[in-house]
């Protein structure tokens, strides 16, 4: 199986789709810290330079990519669900 996504650093919570991703897909993912690998099952269609969650994240809670937080969650996002503008708001205000 080839990559379908990178994720920055270890404890980041989202990955980013170097490929399309289709849901309902197994998608393997590679940390560029270390080049170890993840294996997420999609529950959506991910365009190419979109984020897959890594982990279950909670309303409100920090979403982290490049070990900082890139935002805070506006709902509830599930392992394998696409994370963009319909689920995460800036954290700059």
């Amino acid at each position: 199986m080839s990559h379908k996504f990178l994720v920055h650093h270890i404890g980041d919570s989202v990955g980013v789709a170097i490929a399309d991703i289709s849901a309902d897909e197994a998608v393997q993912g590679v940390y560029l810290e270390d080049d170890s690998t993840i294996l997420i099952n999609s529950k959506h269609d991910i365009p190419l330079g979109h984020k897959i969650a890594l982990e279950d994240i909670t309303k409100n809670s920090k979403v982290i990519e490049y070990r900082v937080p890139i935002g805070i969650a506006t709902e509830e996002i599930k392992e394998g669900s696409y994370v963009h503008t319909h689920n995460l708001k800036t954290a700059r205000w």
